[in-house]
């Protein structure tokens, strides 16, 4: 009867901690930044599963054409540049003809991957976020976040790009201004999206009233 009676008491009293144990409170998820919502919205996610990114780089200008093709393997940082001539290289040691190859890598894939450098580069830069902002091609009210690369490092110190985009953080236009001058050196949609493999990519970029085109073609994304 002792033996029962004991039972019931640690019965009870495992009861009793358990209605007054505190409940622990669920883990806030962390606030995404804007940039972190840009590079999200074009599919960020699914960068880590890429193995092989192929692309094109183009720019139609009224009759005149200029090309070049980047194969790149970003998780062990192979470059094949095809142009004029064909050259593999590593980006984790480069001699000269690779560094100055490497330079026009790093501008053609800042066009097309910009959304993905905004955190790859975030701690390269400064930023400011404005909303209501009047996009300077179309004239729509758009998110305007601004970003401004330090004076030190990089091929083009000092730059800055202001990025325009709704409420689903998608870029529509942007403008580069060279040493972070106050006019435009260069402004242009982003458009004609297609989705490879979970990456939302702007196929063209194009100008105000004038023939100019600047686009990709031959995209394709290989996962692991």
């Amino acid at each position: 009867m002792k033996y029962y009676f004991f039972l019931a008491l640690i019965s009870f009293t495992l009861i009793s901690a358990c209605k007054t144990e505190p409940k622990a409170e669920p883990t806030p998820e962390k606030e995404l930044s804007i940039p972190e919502k840009i590079a999200q919205a074009h599919g960020y996610d699914a960068w880590k599963s890429v193995k092989e990114i192929t692309f094109t780089f183009n720019v139609d200008k009224d009759t005149t054409h200029f090309e070049r093709t980047w194969v790149w393997e970003p998780k062990t940082n192979k470059v094949t540049s095809i142009s004029s001539d064909t050259l593999v290289y590593n980006r984790k040691s480069m001699d000269s003809v690779a560094l100055e190859r490497n330079s026009g890598f790093i501008n053609d894939r800042f066009w097309i991957l910009a959304p993905f450098n905004l955190i790859w580069d975030a701690n390269n830069y400064t930023s400011e976020h404005k909303e209501g902002q009047k996009a300077p091609i179309s004239g729509e009210s758009m998110q305007k976040l601004t970003i401004v690369y330090g004076n030190e490092g990089g091929y083009t110190p000092g730059d800055a790009y202001d990025f325009y985009f709704k409420d689903d953080f998608v870029l529509r236009e942007w403008v580069f201004r060279k040493a972070n001058q106050a006019e435009p050196s260069m402004t242009t949609t982003w458009e004609d999206y297609v989705t490879m493999e979970g990456l939302k990519l702007a196929q063209d970029h194009r100008k105000s009233e004038e023939e100019f085109s600047l686009n990709f073609t031959n995209l394709s994304v290989i996962k692991e």
